[in-house]
């Protein structure tokens, strides 16, 4: 953060990349999935970390949504759901990236990693929406 970035700020830079992803893994569901379920953990991953930018906590620079989770459950218990079903798109950041992946994802994996993502931007977009007034 800039020093004259303000928190929110921060956190809808860090929204607005992630609602790109976001837009990336729905268009790579269908014909290209192992590159549809990285945009769906960059996106869990960025969302998770505009929450974190708007409360000023500090966060390391990592894919891992374990850690980043528990940083975000820590303030904010009810995000803890999404974030304990976000976790499993850890290893997305990684292992369908390189010529040594496991397999290969399907379309059905891809959608699935998609809906997960998607709830969790949406849940924190929502909580960190300015209300009326």
């Amino acid at each position: 953060m800039t020093s004259e970035e303000s928190p929110r700020d921060e956190a809808n830079r860090w929204l607005a990349q992630a609602r790109k992803d976001l837009n990336a893994a729905r268009v790579l569901a269908s014909p290209e999935p192992s590159r549809s379920v990285f945009h769906s953990q960059q996106t869990a991953e960025k969302a998770a970390k505009a929450y974190l930018a708007f409360h000023e906590v500090q966060f390391r620079k990592t894919h891992d949504l374990i850690e980043l989770g528990r940083q975000c459950a820590a303030l904010n218990a009810a995000l803890a759901p999404f974030l304990m079903e976000a976790a499993d798109l850890t290893d997305y950041a990684t292992v369908f990236r390189y010529l040594d992946a496991p397999r290969e994802p399907d379309e059905k994996e891809a959608a699935g990693a998609l809906e997960i993502a998607r709830r969790l931007f949406e849940e924190i977009s929502t909580l960190l929406t300015p209300g009326p007034g």
